[in-house]
């Protein structure tokens, strides 16, 4: 670490908040050192950072096939979050505008109280199906009663886990109806600890269907993970003051929003893409599995028979708007990227988090934060308007500007309310004729 950041190392690590004024006015490089003391990364992890070609392709040929180079996707800073008590910067890989704007807005709208998040714990699910079973409720019944068997079965497969305290902890067998018969799908609880997990359950899934097949009298043939993560839910909650979000007026225009979100599954889509901007950036930060978390949120929000809101709005006995988000979030610390990629683990050590419950207390905040500004942009100036704001640059770097003309070029087509492609270029011809 060079010696400015040494320098801010020592005048920020003493009393760190995650309020920095003016944070998104720096350069990439003030930045990240501003992060750096922060978090206390070392030179190695700066350097990395400052980067942006940073994947060793040797490395990048192992994490997928046929790799023939690498996407750069921007890694930027939630500021203001506080969570639990603990100020928090949050780092979120995403190519969309206006989406970390959006979490630090919402943040820096109810610092002082922040938000308070819960987690269920860190069960995962492994099914195994059975078919062509002649009498599926005895079978049911037959699959149950080996539950110690099963148990022994399932911990034998993975003794890391069991040592750090982890290991098979329910077991379930359900019937399911279908137009070939029923099927006997056997559940396998397992506690994952700090891994996502699905490598432990699907050993622990095929090692038992062999067994499955013999006590059900049926055949098997699936044997995998569910990504509806029911029994690993996080939570999180927030109080915003309904005097400073803009007034009445604006906390009942946000509450009509979710009303709306949660009667109607067509809006419901879109608010809950709009969740997933926010949730799915610091998942794909860390090295998570960002289309195992999407799959699971979708589906959860549809748990009742019919799709809705991940997120609920209330007015409290105060007056003020109250919000808080329940989701399934499968993530880990250990393998896979996240535990191989260095900007994945990077990310992890600006955030600070040892366990896996913090991670998904931290993303479910985030998610509860991206939600919340969405909502109150719809409901007072539309979200064009600070989108737009946000993607004139791109537009403007499409239609051919560079350097100082990008800044340029971005602010006449704001001003001019305007802002495609078109437009970009003539405004472009104009700067440059200037």
């Amino acid at each position: 670490m060079d010696r400015k950041a040494q320098t801010m190392t020592s005048a920020v690590g003493s009393n760190r908040s995650s309020r920095i004024a003016g944070f998104h006015k720096k350069s990439p490089r003030e930045r990240l050192d501003l992060v750096a003391a922060f978090a206390g990364l070392d030179a190695g992890q700066v350097a990395h950072l400052a980067n942006m070609g940073n994947l060793d392709p040797v490395l990048a040929d192992k994490l997928i096939e046929n790799v023939i180079g690498t996407m750069n996707i921007p890694v930027g800073i939630a500021t203001n979050m506080k969570i639990d008590g603990e100020d928090v910067l949050i780092p979120m890989a995403t190519e969309e505008s206006s989406v970390v704007a959006a979490v630090c807005n919402a943040a820096k709208q109810n610092y002082d109280a922040g938000f308070s998040t819960s987690v269920s714990g860190n069960l995962m699910i492994a099914q195994v199906q059975a078919v062509d079973v002649r009498d599926p409720s005895a079978a049911r019944l037959r699959i149950l009663e080996r539950r110690e068997e099963i148990k022994a079965a399932c911990d034998a497969c993975d003794p890391v886990l069991l040592s750090l305290g982890g290991g098979f902890r329910d077991l379930e067998v359900r019937l399911l109806d279908t137009p070939t018969g029923t099927m006997v799908v056997t559940h396998l609880i397992v506690d994952t600890r700090d891994a996502m997990g699905a490598n432990a359950v699907n050993t622990m899934a095929e090692k038992l269907a062999p067994s499955i097949a013999a006590w059900s009298g049926g055949r098997v043939y699936l044997r995998i993970l569910s990504n509806l993560a029911d029994r690993r839910l996080a939570r999180a909650h927030a109080v915003w003051k309904t005097a400073d979000i803009g007034g009445p007026e604006v906390r009942d225009g946000i509450v009509s929003a979710y009303q709306f979100a949660a009667a109607d599954p067509y809006r419901a889509a879109t608010h809950n893409k709009g969740i997933m901007n926010g949730i799915s950036a610091v998942v794909l930060a860390t090295g998570n599995d960002t289309r195992a978390v999407e799959a699971g949120a979708h589906a959860y929000a549809a748990r009742s028979g019919r799709y809705t809101s991940l997120t609920t709005y209330e007015v409290n006995k105060d007056g003020d708007l109250s919000a808080a988000i329940e989701l399934p979030l499968a993530v880990g610390l250990i393998g896979g990227a996240t535990k191989v990629h260095p900007t994945a683990r990077a990310c992890l050590a600006i955030l600070g988090v040892t366990t896996a419950e913090r991670l998904a207390r931290i993303i479910a905040a985030v998610g509860l934060a991206q939600n919340f500004s969405a909502l109150k942009a719809l409901a007072t100036t539309g979200i064009q308007k600070g989108h737009m704001a946000l993607h004139a640059q791109n537009i403007a770097m499409m239609a051919g500007a560079v350097g100082e003309e990008i800044d340029r070029v971005a602010r006449i087509l704001v001003e001019r309310a305007s802002v495609r492609m078109d437009v970009a270029s003539r405004v472009l011809e104009e700067v440059r004729g200037s």
